[in-house]
C-alpha cells in the first residue's frame, strides 16, 4: 500500500543537460540570423558594383529623384556660370527646366547608370584598399551633356557654361579608416553569423529531447527573426530621413533608401512566411499523429514514450510491496 503522496519525477541530469543545451543553441541560433541576414546584404549584397547599379536603375525614373538631380546640378551649374545676378535670375529657371528635361533622355539614364558605377567603384576601392583623401567623383560628363542640350534649345548664355572636372566629395577622409574597419567586420560576419545561425539551429534540434517541439521553436524564432528584421527596417528608415540636413530632398532620399534595402525586406518577409509555415507543419504532424487512432506506436516526443517511462519508474516509483 502507499506509504505518502507521490513526488514528482525529475529527469535524469543528462536529459535535463540535453534540454538545456539545446535550448541555448536555438535561441542563439534565432538571435544570430537576423543579424546574420543583415552583414550579409551589407558585405555581399551592397558590395557588389553589377548588382548595386541594377537597384539603383529604376531611380532614375523616379520623379522625387529626378526634381532632386535637377535642383543639384542646376544650382551647380549656375555657381560656374560667370554672369552677374540680375542675369542668374534670369537663366536659372532656363537652367533648371533644361536640367528636368534632360532627365527624362536615354542620355541621362545612361548617365545615372555610368555615375552610379563610377561612385560605387570609387568607395569600394577605398574601402577594401589603403587610400588615403576623400572619395570624389567627376561630374563634368554630366555637366558636357546638359550644356549641349541647353545650346541646342538656344538658351542664352549656355555655350558659357564651363565644363570643369569638377571632384564631388562622396565619402569625407577623416570618416574613410573608420568605414575601412567596419567593413571588414561585415566581410567576415556576413560569412560566419549565417553560417553559425544554421549549425546551431542543426546542433540544438539533434540535442532535443523532444525534436518536434524543437523544430517548433526554432521555425518561430526564425519567424520572430524575420518580423524584428522588418522592424528594424523600418526604424532606421525613419531614423535616416530625420538626420538628413534640410536642403537634401526626403522623397528622394526615401526612394534611394527603399531601393537599396528592397532585398532585406525580402529576406525578412521570406523568414517571417517560412518559420510560420514550418511551425504550422510540425504542430499539423503531431496533432495528427496524436489523433491517429487505435494505433499504439512509441513516441520520442511524448513523456510516456516507453524510454522515459523506464527512467521514472527506475528512478522515482513510490511503492511499497505488501
Amino acid at each position: 500500500m502507499p506509504t505518502g503522496p507521490a513526488r514528482p519525477v525529475r529527469p535524469p541530469r543528462p536529459v535535463r543537460l540535453r534540454r538545456a543545451l539545446s535550448a541555448l543553441l536555438i535561441a542563439l541560433s534565432c538571435l544570430l540570423l537576423p543579424f546574420g541576414a543583415l552583414a550579409a546584404w551589407a558585405a555581399y549584397g551592397l558590395a557588389d558594383t553589377g548588382q548595386y547599379v541594377s537597384t539603383m536603375a529604376p531611380l532614375a525614373d523616379d520623379p522625387d529623384v529626378r526634381d532632386a538631380v535637377a535642383d543639384t546640378v542646376g544650382d551647380g551649374i549656375m555657381r560656374e556660370v560667370d554672369i552677374g545676378p540680375p542675369m542668374q535670375g534670369t537663366v536659372a529657371p532656363f537652367v533648371r527646366e533644361a536640367v528636368r528635361s534632360f532627365t527624362q533622355t536615354r542620355a541621362f539614364r545612361l548617365a545615372w547608370d555610368a555615375g552610379n558605377r563610377a561612385t560605387h567603384d570609387a568607395i569600394l576601392r577605398a574601402l577594401q584598399g589603403e587610400r588615403e583623401g576623400a572619395v570624389t567623383v567627376d561630374l563634368a560628363p554630366v555637366t558636357a551633356q546638359v550644356k549641349d542640350q541647353l545650346t541646342q534649345d538656344h538658351v542664352p548664355l549656355a555655350a558659357r557654361i564651363p565644363v570643369q572636372h569638377t571632384a564631388v566629395a562622396v565619402l569625407p577622409a577623416a570618416e574613410l579608416d573608420r568605414l575601412r574597419k567596419g567593413f571588414h567586420v561585415l566581410e567576415v560576419a556576413g560569412f560566419w553569423l549565417p553560417v553559425s545561425a544554421v549549425v546551431f539551429a542543426a546542433g540544438g534540434i539533434a540535442l532535443a529531447v523532444r525534436r518536434r517541439r524543437a523544430v517548433t521553436a526554432t521555425a518561430l524564432g526564425t519567424a520572430l527573426g524575420g518580423a524584428l528584421l522588418g522592424v528594424a527596417l523600418t526604424v532606421g528608415r525613419a531614423l535616416t530621413l530625420a538626420d538628413l540636413p534640410s536642403d537634401v530632398s526626403h522623397p528622394a532620399a526615401a526612394a534611394v533608401y527603399d531601393a537599396l534595402t528592397s532585398t532585406l525586406r525580402t529576406v525578412s518577409w521570406l523568414l517571417l512566411a517560412l518559420g510560420l509555415a514550418v511551425a504550422a507543419l510540425t504542430w499539423l504532424s503531431g496533432y495528427v499523429r496524436r489523433r491517429r487512432p487505435a494505433v499504439h506506436e512509441p513516441d520520442p516526443d511524448t513523456p510516456d514514450s516507453p524510454s522515459l517511462r523506464a527512467d521514472s519508474q527506475s528512478s522515482g516509483q513510490n511503492m511499497t510491496v505488501l
